[in-house]
C-alpha cells in the first residue's frame, strides 16, 4: 500500500490531477482514494468507481447530509501548453486537468469529512465521490441514487465551482432534435415541398412559445435554436431540414411536460435527447437555505447542470474554483481558494441545524 503521510490538501489535489481519471475511467483515483481511507482507518463502500464514507458514528435514527463531487474529468483540449497530468509547480496555483471542475470540490469535501469523522454532529455526515458526472454515464449519480442514497440521504452539498457561492437553484437541460419533412423538387420549377420553409415556421412559432408558469428563482424557460442544417446542392427543393433546440428548464415543468407543449405548435418532428436532465430548486425555508442566509452567503441561480440533477432531496451547490475555468486548456484552482473551501465547507457543516 501506498505510504500517504504527510498528505496536505495541496499535495492530496496534485496527487488527484496526475491520476487520468476520464468519465468512465476512474479507477486509478478510486484506487488511490480507497487507499488513502484505508490509511486512516477508514473503511470505503466501492460501488464501481463511485465511492461512498460514512461517519464513524453514523446512526441511522438521524437525518443525513451528503457531501457529493465527481472524480471524473472531461477529455484534455488540444490547446494545453503543458501536460494536463503533470502540471509546472506554483506557490499560488494549482494547474491540470480537473483541478478546478472539480478536484478541488473534492479535496476540499475530503478534509472537511476528515474534520468530522468522529465527531458528534446533529445529523450524519457522509461523503460521496461519484464518476460519470461529466458524462451523465449510467454507472455514476443516476445509478447511485436509485439503489443505495434515496432513502437515505435527506439533504446534500453538491461539490462544483461556484466561488463558495451558493447555488440555490439549477437549469436543468434538454435538447431537442427536430426533423421537417417535404418533397424534393427542382427549383427552377416551383415543385415540391421546401422542407426548409417548414423548419423557419417552425422556429418562429417556437421562439414565439410563451411558458406561463415563471419559477421564484430561475424566472423563466429559455428556448434557443442553435443549429440547423439543409438542402444537397443549390436547385434541388430540400425534402428534409434538421435541427437542434437547446432549452434551459425552470423547476416548474418537468422535461416531458416541454415536450408536450411544444410537439403540437410545429409541423416537424420533435425527439429529446435526454429527458432526465432535470432543474433543480432549493425550498426557500429549507435549513440549508437557513444556513446560507446566517452565514451571509452570496446567492445566484446556475446557469451549468451538475450531479444536482440526478438527486431528489434538498441541496445546494457550492465550492472552490470558477466555473469559467472548467473544460478551458491550462486549468488551474488558486491554492487559496482551496483553503478557503475547506474552512468555509467546516463552517457551513458547524452551522447547520438539523
Amino acid at each position: 500500500m501506498e505510504q500517504f503521510y504527510p498528505y496536505n490538501a495541496e499535495n492530496l489535489l496534485r496527487k488527484l490531477i496526475s491520476l487520468q481519471s476520464f468519465s468512465g475511467e476512474e479507477h486509478l483515483r478510486s484506487d488511490f482514494l480507497v487507499d488513502f481511507f484505508a490509511e486512516k482507518g477508514i473503511s470505503v463502500e466501492r460501488i464501481h468507481n463511485n465511492l461512498i464514507v460514512k461517519q464513524q458514528n453514523f446512526d441511522m435514527s438521524k437525518k443525513t447530509m451528503m457531501l457529493n463531487s465527481h472524480l471524473d474529468t472531461v477529455r484534455p483540449s488540444a490547446n494545453y501548453t503543458f501536460d494536463p497530468f503533470n502540471s509546472p509547480h506554483s506557490d499560488t496555483h494549482i494547474y491540470g486537468l480537473g483541478s478546478n471542475d472539480a478536484g478541488a470540490s473534492v479535496v476540499a469535501m475530503i478534509e472537511t469529512f476528515l474534520h468530522f469523522y468522529d465527531k458528534e454532529l446533529p445529523f450524519n455526515l457522509m461523503l460521496v465521490l461519484s464518476c460519470e458526472e461529466e458524462n451523465s454515464g449510467i454507472n455514476g449519480m443516476t445509478m447511485l441514487w436509485k439503489k443505495h442514497l434515496a432513502n437515505i440521504v435527506d439533504f446534500a452539498i453538491i461539490g462544483e465551482p461556484t466561488g463558495m457561492k451558493a447555488a440555490i437553484a439549477e437549469r436543468g437541460l434538454l435538447v431537442i432534435d427536430g426533423e421537417a419533412k417535404g418533397i424534393s423538387g427542382h427549383a427552377a420549377r416551383n415543385e415540391g415541398v421546401n422542407a426548409l420553409y417548414i423548419t423557419l415556421e417552425d422556429i418562429l412559432t417556437l421562439k414565439s412559445t410563451k411558458f406561463d408558469k415563471v419559477s421564484p428563482a430561475m424566472g423563466e424557460v429559455k428556448l434557443t435554436v442553435t443549429q440547423i442544417n439543409a438542402g444537397t446542392q443549390h436547385n434541388v427543393v430540400p425534402d428534409k431540414c434538421t435541427f437542434v433546440v437547446d432549452i434551459r428548464p425552470t423547476e416548474m415543468y418537468d422535461n416531458q411536460e416541454i415536450m408536450d407543449i411544444l410537439q403540437p405548435k410545429v409541423q416537424s418532428e420533435l425527439k429529446a435527447r435526454n429527458l432526465t436532465n432535470k432543474s433543480s430548486a432549493t425550498p426557500t425555508n429549507h435549513l440549508l437555505m437557513q444556513t446560507v442566509e446566517r452565514l451571509g452567503i452570496e446567492t445566484y441561480t446556475s446557469p451549468t447542470t451538475s450531479d444536482w440533477m440526478r438527486i431528489t432531496c434538498p441541496a445546494i451547490k457550492m465550492g472552490p474554483g470558477d466555473s469559467a475555468r472548467s473544460h478551458q486548456a491550462d486549468e488551474f484552482v488558486l491554492i487559496d481558494e482551496l483553503e478557503n473551501g475547506i474552512k468555509n465547507y467546516i463552517k457551513f457543516v458547524e452551522m447547520v441545524e438539523a
